[in-house]
C-alpha cells in the first residue's frame, strides 16, 4: 500500500515540475540576480568585442589592411594613442578609486 502511494507522489510531482513554464521558472525575484549578473556579463562582452572589432588599430579584416603590415608612422602612432586613450579611461582617471565614497566618509570621520 505504501509502494502505491510513493508511485503516485512520484508521478504528480514529475507532472507538476514538468507543467511549468519557462516564464514561472526563471521570471521570480530569487532569480533576479542571475539576471543582473548574465545581462551585466554580456553588455560588457558586447561593448568590448563592438569596440575590438570596429576601432582597433591592431585588427585589419580585409586582406589589403592585412598585408600592409605594421606602420609605424606618426599618423599610425595617432590612432593608437586615440584608441587605448577612450572617453571611460578618461573619465575614470578624474574619479577617487573607491568603490563606496560616501560609505568610506562615514566610517572614517572622527566621533
Amino acid at each position: 500500500d505504501l509502494s502505491r502511494h510513493e508511485e503516485r507522489d512520484s508521478r504528480t510531482s514529475h507532472h507538476t515540475m514538468a507543467s511549468k513554464t519557462w516564464s514561472q521558472i526563471w521570471v521570480r525575484p530569487e532569480v533576479y540576480p542571475i539576471w543582473a549578473a548574465v545581462g551585466g556579463a554580456l553588455c560588457i562582452t558586447t561593448f568590448f568585442v563592438t569596440r575590438q572589432i570596429s576601432t582597433s588599430p591592431g585588427f585589419r579584416p580585409f586582406k589589403e589592411g592585412r598585408m600592409e603590415g605594421v606602420h609605424e608612422g606618426k599618423a599610425r602612432v595617432k590612432e593608437g594613442t586615440q584608441w587605448r586613450e577612450h572617453s571611460i579611461r578618461k573619465f575614470m582617471r578624474t574619479q577617487k578609486p573607491q568603490i563606496f565614497p560616501g560609505l568610506n566618509a562615514a566610517m572614517t570621520k572622527a566621533s
